[in-house]
């Protein structure tokens, strides 16, 4: 059986009906994932899976209630800890750390049974949208070889895409989760700051960053949100907000609901090559019985720069514990500590990682501070109470993930600013802090995926999930 074709719910059904074993699944992503080495999405197939999975196997034997994700292969991206094996977050820099301990997500995931078999191809630190800001060489697209996988979480994406575990993990700070998505084919959801804990992820900017699935269907991925959401003490930025269940609306109509479309988004869509796609979306939605709406979002253009000054400010005090002293590579010609600082620092950090620093830097030093990040502070607050005014008007928000498919290796690197504006569409969802869900919905001009954004009020995820299942079902898969 070739299980890559399979869903989540599906591969679940099997092994609680025990119709396969986890060392069979575990052992077929594994020759999957040496079959498709040369995408380079995968940095590390984990030595102990098929002994994880023989114990689970030997459990199954004699107990009938099988925890839901029992025997489930999982991959994680490599800024998500996992006890007693590596972490690099893609950097030379950990070129050689191993966790000490498991993150929040990762300590439910293993409750739940479930096998994790390796980590996934990320941009160094996370920094980047296309993954080629990797230590270890660009993800290549799943479906082409010449093209991005997206970024950051872009390893994630394509092994999605490839078959190569059940579901996958990432984490979205701009875009990283529903843009490699969009450009791969698949569905990714970015979560509530808040819903999910950030408790072992390595940080990037720590009022934007959120963990979330990447996965096969939206079924799949409101499955994996019933296990990690919720409340953690080791996260006090952690929602208290009581946990529903994603998977109530699976197989719901939309009738009767109204999708609102900022009228900047309007603008933006026309400049793209795919304004009659969208235009053909909403109508194939109101003959439905829903309502597309044109909505005023007044400062939905300072989305961009509000994020360039923030997401950096926040980068520079997180990766100050970087200092080649404490956990990470030292540069051999450092002998006194300004040269440790300074020769490690130089030496291990990516181009783009520098590239942040100083721009965080920039905007939080002396004279500087109040004109730049004290502001920026204040519109991403303005932001968000437009947002919710906006929210009073219908259920959901709709825009595109991406300008467009995925742009080839190497076009956009040389260019920051052109690569910077890939964001424009999604990091409106995490400067306002609102959860958003990725799902494929057409084909671009060469045949590869684009994405629709489907975005929701505060701790409403279960609706967009369904919006987005409807979508699927309905739409994507009628293709």
């Amino acid at each position: 059986m070739e299980y890559c074709e399979l869903s989540l719910k599906q591969i679940i059904d099997l092994l609680q009906n025990k119709q396969v074993t986890a060392n069979e699944l575990v052992t077929y992503y594994i020759r999957r994932i040496k079959n498709f080495k040369d995408k380079n999405c995968v940095l590390e197939i984990f030595n102990d899976a098929l002994e994880i999975a023989n114990e689970k196997d030997e459990y199954a034997k004699t107990h009938e209630n099988l925890p839901i994700l029992h025997g489930v292969p999982i991959l994680l991206k490599d800024n998500i800890c996992y006890e007693n094996h590596r972490l690099t977050c893609a950097s030379k820099f950990m070129e050689n750390f191993v966790s000490p301990y498991s993150a929040t997500v990762t300590q439910k995931l293993l409750e739940n049974g479930a096998i994790i078999i390796g980590r996934t191809n990320m941009d160094e630190f996370a920094m980047g949208g296309s993954t080629e800001n990797s230590a270890y060489g660009v993800a290549k697209n799943a479906l082409d070889d010449t093209k991005v996988s997206g970024g950051s979480s872009g390893g994630s994406a394509s092994a999605m895409a490839l078959g190569l575990a059940a579901i996958t993990l990432g984490s979205d700070t701009g875009g990283s989760i529903r843009q490699p998505a969009s450009f791969n084919g698949v569905v990714g959801l970015k979560p509530t700051y808040g819903r999910v804990s950030r408790y072992g992820l390595v940080a990037f900017a720590s009022s934007l960053d959120q963990i979330g699935p990447i996965a096969k269907t939206s079924e799949d991925a409101a499955i994996l949100m019933n296990i990690i959401a919720g409340h953690d003490n080791n996260d006090q930025t952690s929602s208290l907000e009581s946990v529903p269940n994603y998977t109530a609306n699976i197989d719901k109509d939309i009738n009767g609901k109204t999708f609102g479309v900022p009228s900047q988004i309007l603008k933006l869509i026309k400049t793209t090559k795919y304004e009659d796609k969208y235009q053909k979306l909403f109508k194939f939605l109101t003959s439905h019985g829903a309502t597309i709406k044109e909505v005023e979002i007044p400062d939905y253009e300072l989305s961009l720069p509000i994020y360039y000054i923030l997401a950096p400010a926040e980068a520079t005090s997180n990766l100050g514990r970087f200092d080649g002293i404490k956990y990470t590579k030292r540069s051999e010609d450092a002998y006194k500590i300004d040269e440790i600082y300074n020769f490690s620092r130089t030496k291990f950090f990516g181009d783009e990682v520098k590239r942040r620093i100083m721009l965080g830097n920039f905007v939080l030093s002396s004279g500087y501070y109040d004109a730049y990040y004290a502001k920026a502070k204040r519109l991403k607050e303005m932001l968000k109470s437009e947002v919710i005014e906006a929210f009073k008007l219908c259920d959901a928000l709709l825009l595109p993930t991406t300008f467009g498919e995925a742009f080839k290796i190497g076009e956009k690197s040389t260019d920051p600013v052109s690569m910077y504006a890939e964001d424009m569409f999604t990091i409106f969802a995490n400067l306002t802090e609102i959860p958003s869900i990725s799902v494929p919905f057409e084909k671009g001009e060469n045949g590869l995926p684009l994405g629709l954004q489907i975005a929701g009020k505060h701790f409403d995820e279960k609706s967009i999930i369904g919006f987005a299942d409807f979508i699927e079902k309905n739409y994507w898969e009628a293709k």
